[in-house]
């Protein structure tokens, strides 16, 4: 029996009408949900979700990657209200935020001051104007094999969705490959004493660094001149309570956070080496840089929920946060690809990356990856009580949420093969497929107008 979603398809329909996309994040958007399968969600319980259509799911991405303890994890919700009841934002530092700054200097190897903000954008753009203010070069070098930095032009004009970019702030961010350290001093040779940064991720869900690669960027960096900027937006607090820069042995210049380090909660962190953050500061004779100033920046609630997290991951959450998700995340790998080559489907479903930041493949009957058949996937898992566009794992997921999810791709999986003997997904999708967030065009998902056109 087809699943219903006719309370959140009709709360999606009111959106649409009144936030631009229907979400206030792309990927959150329905159209990376199969048509009239975008759950609205009420609330959210450990490693689970309720929808407006009173269904609990088990959740995977998690507040993409943003939640490591799970949906109202208590500690961090009473840390959180308690601080709400003691007034959030004042005209002066609180407490609270020098707790907060200590706390995060002495978690992260790299770091010795820090400043907070709200999301990673700002924190990712703050470093990109303190580098250029330290080296008094304009040009920004990132790497192309990585998704998402910010939302901020310096980045969004490299995507699809560059419009009302202009050409000449395009032309200041250029690119090199990863794990191809020719490529990173082909560039800086080209663009000698101009690149004021390296904005990369040191690994992501499929790409660790080959032997030598991460100390070879920062030799490079040192060598030219440039500021080495460490995003650790999605593996801080993922890869290790450190960040990547804990796990691989290296030392960036500047880093940035978010996600994890609220569970959820709105607290991101410009952080890095003392004498670069001063020109932010008071200490400097320099010029002053305009580093971070905001409103909410220091609001006390998602400090709060920082140093709550803190503890847990320091031994309050009762177990190693990471190596829970590690576990969780290879045993439901392996759950995934047994069951997939049990169906002979080994080479077209395939969960994949690192455990605590798992992902899936969907491809084709020629083997390539196919935004039609990952909807024909994320379509079963729906039906069968999953939500899903990865399977991003918290510390949360417990060995019934693992069974649940199993349960669903085993059901899903006959579909998917009639998909493959027909070689389309023709006839058994319930709408348009699924697209990439990051697109030039709202086609192939664009919406009628409100006139009906």
């Amino acid at each position: 029996m087809t699943a219903s979603f006719a309370r959140s398809t009709a709360l999606q329909e009111r959106l649409h009408r009144v936030v631009p996309g229907g979400a206030h994040t792309y990927a959150r958007g329905s159209d990376q949900y199969p048509e009239d399968m975008a759950p609205v969600l009420v609330r959210g319980e450990g490693a689970r979700v309720l929808d407006a259509d009173g269904r609990w799911l088990v959740e995977y991405g998690m507040g993409l990657r943003s939640v490591t303890l799970g949906h109202g994890y208590a500690p961090v919700a009473d840390a959180v209200a308690a601080a709400a009841r003691a007034g959030v934002s004042f005209s002066r530092p609180s407490v609270t935020e020098l707790e907060a700054a200590e706390r995060l200097v002495a978690q992260v190897p790299g770091a010795e001051m820090v400043k907070f903000t709200k999301n990673g954008s700002d924190a990712t753009t703050a470093a990109v104007r303190l580098a250029r203010a330290v080296t008094g070069r304009d040009l920004v070098a990132v790497c192309t094999d990585q998704p998402f930095f910010s939302t901020d032009d310096w980045f969004i004009g490299t995507t699809p969705m560059s419009a009302g970019i202009g050409d000449a702030e395009r032309a200041r961010t250029v690119g090199f490959r990863y794990n191809d350290l020719g490529s990173l001093e082909a560039l800086l040779t080209e663009h000698a004493g101009r690149v004021a940064c390296v904005v990369m991720e040191a690994a992501t869900a499929l790409a660790e660094p080959e032997p030598g690669f991460l100390e070879g960027v920062r030799a490079l960096t040192a060598r030219d001149g440039c500021v080495w900027v460490l995003d650790e937006m999605i593996t801080g607090m993922r890869w290790a309570a450190g960040g990547a820069q804990q796990v691989y042995g290296v030392t960036p210049d500047l880093s940035t956070w978010g996600k994890a380090l609220g569970n959820g909660f709105a607290v991101s962190a410009l952080a890095g080496r003392r004498e670069l953050m001063e020109l932010g500061g008071l200490r400097t004779d320099a010029a002053r840089t305009f580093l971070l100033s905001t409103t909410h920046g220091p609001e006390v609630s998602g400090l709060a929920a920082y140093l709550a997290v803190a503890d847990a991951y320091d031994g309050g959450f009762g177990a190693d946060v990471v190596a829970t998700m590690e576990r969780r995340g290879a045993a439901l790998a392996a759950g995934v690809n047994a069951l997939a080559a049990s169906a002979g489907l080994a080479d077209h479903v395939v969960a994949l990356g690192r455990p605590s930041c798992l992902v899936f493949a969907t491809r084709d009957h020629t083997g390539a990856p196919s935004q039609a058949f990952r909807t024909l996937f994320l379509q079963g898992l729906l039906t069968h009580g999953v939500l899903g566009q990865s399977f991003v794992v918290s510390a949360a997921h417990t060995e019934d949420d693992l069974a649940v999810t199993l349960a669903a791709v085993e059901a899903t999986l006959p579909s998917y093969a009639r998909a493959l003997e027909q070689g389309s997904t023709d006839g058994l999708l319930r709408g348009r497929p699924v697209a990439p967030a990051l697109r030039a065009t709202a086609d192939p998902r664009r919406l009628p107008d409100l006139d009906g056109a």
